[in-house]
């Protein structure tokens, strides 16, 4: 164990992050994501929420501040309007983020293959919602 990791953020998650690099993309997707179809690396946080996983992350994972939205989320399909969460993702990111202005919106067959070029995806507990995090560089 180590000191002030947060509980939420396994060994394979911490892991995938510390060998991302700038650029690289971190998806934290709902339970029926379909992970195991479009990507090669999938790491299992079931039952953990994605706000709970957004606190944890943010304060080691750098956005990247070289793009205009670090942060994407799978538009809503049809008349679906947007999962209840996101407000609350964007009030954690932006507590995190200060650059933060809002999500890049991807239609959903765009989100997968994103997804599938991404370094990993996290499949959560979350019933509804999903977003890509693009990491940025740690300023020195």
């Amino acid at each position: 164990m180590l000191k002030h990791i947060p509980g939420v953020i396994s060994p394979d998650l911490m892991q995938a992050m510390m060998r991302m690099g700038h650029a690289d993309r971190l998806v934290l997707a709902d339970s029926d994501f379909p992970a195991e179809t479009f990507s090669r690396r999938v790491i299992r946080a079931d039952g953990i929420r994605i706000a709970a996983l957004l606190e944890a992350i943010l304060p080691f994972y750098p956005l990247d501040p070289y793009v205009e939205a670090p942060v994407s989320v799978m538009a809503p399909v049809g008349d679906a309007g947007e999962p209840d969460v996101w407000k609350e993702f964007r009030e954690i990111i932006s507590r995190h983020e200060k650059r933060f202005k809002d999500f890049d919106y991807i239609e959903r067959f765009e989100f997968y293959k994103q997804a599938g070029e991404s370094f990993a995806v996290v499949i959560t507990g979350e019933p509804d919602g999903n977003l890509i995090l693009q990491k940025g560089v740690v300023a020195v």
